[in-house]
């Protein structure tokens, strides 16, 4: 079946709030190329996504790009720590940022939610994951509690 002719089937954006040593390598490559969008997204330079709920957090911050690229560093390290080669000039100018606050009822969320897609995508990567009690954050946010976002489609 498929997409009708000249219809665009959107993949939702997914700006994890984990940490990005608990993605697989397909998840890991596919957060990179979605930070690299929102950040075109943040700087003017595309006409989609423009309103996804995902940028919400990052528009919020005094510096968006800046933001979006204190993200993006945050997953090259995982990357090259894995022994990938992400391109790291095509993170944009960093800036000082602080800390952006999430909630805890969302950082739950993402982790069964990430747990869903493992255990189809990677049955063996979610049985590892399986122990972790308490997932780290990417290392842009602080957590605090509180619960899902409003902004989180579900």
């Amino acid at each position: 079946m498929g997409a009708k002719p000249g219809l665009r089937k959107t993949i939702p954006m997914r700006l994890w709030t984990l940490h990005p040593q608990y993605l697989d390598p397909r998840g890991l490559v596919a957060l990179w190329r979605e930070a690299l969008l929102a950040q075109k997204v943040l700087l003017g330079r595309t006409r989609g996504y423009r309103a996804h709920p995902q940028l919400t957090r990052f528009r919020a911050r005094p510096d968006p790009v800046a933001a979006i690229a204190a993200y993006l560093i945050g997953i090259h390290a995982e990357a090259a720590a894995r022994g990938y080669r992400f391109d790291a000039s095509r993170i944009g100018p960093p800036g000082a940022v602080q800390k952006i606050v999430e909630t805890a009822g969302q950082l739950r969320y993402e982790w069964e939610h990430l747990q869903a897609k493992l255990a189809v995508r990677d049955p063996a990567r979610h049985a590892l994951l399986r122990r972790v009690r308490s997932p780290d954050p990417h290392p842009l946010f602080r957590i605090v509690p509180g619960p899902v976002r409003d902004w989180e489609r579900r």
